[in-house]
């Protein structure tokens, strides 16, 4: 079981941002950003690779409601999905990081 299963079934807590049904957003507990927020679909799928069309459009739709819900949406954000471990994926549950807050700087890689 990951720990996004734990928390999405209460067995570890999170500072929740916006539940459905379906998906989850709360706060990393590691931010990167001024606002650092995970979204989560509630099934556990792998990664990027593993998620269906359907699934993907509603956690589009999910996020946007997120970064509303927080007021990212006035001035911009980034998201993020890790895909593996060589692009970084800690955990093996598809998630995508929603960042924001101030203006982001884009590191180089290597």
């Amino acid at each position: 079981m990951t720990i996004f299963e734990k928390i999405v079934s209460g067995e570890i807590p999170a500072n929740k941002v916006l539940e459905n049904d379906d998906f989850l957003a709360f706060y990393d507990i590691n931010p990167k950003a001024p606002i650092h927020i995970l979204a989560i679909p509630k099934k556990c799928i792998k990664d990027f690779h593993n998620a269906d069309a359907e699934l993907l459009k509603g956690l589009n739709e999910f996020i946007k409601e997120v970064a509303k819900k927080v007021g990212l949406d006035k001035n911009g954000y980034r998201i993020i999905s890790n895909i593996g471990s060589d692009g970084g994926q800690e955990v093996p549950h598809l998630h995508f990081h929603i960042l924001g807050g101030a203006k982001l700087k884009w590191e180089k890689l290597g």
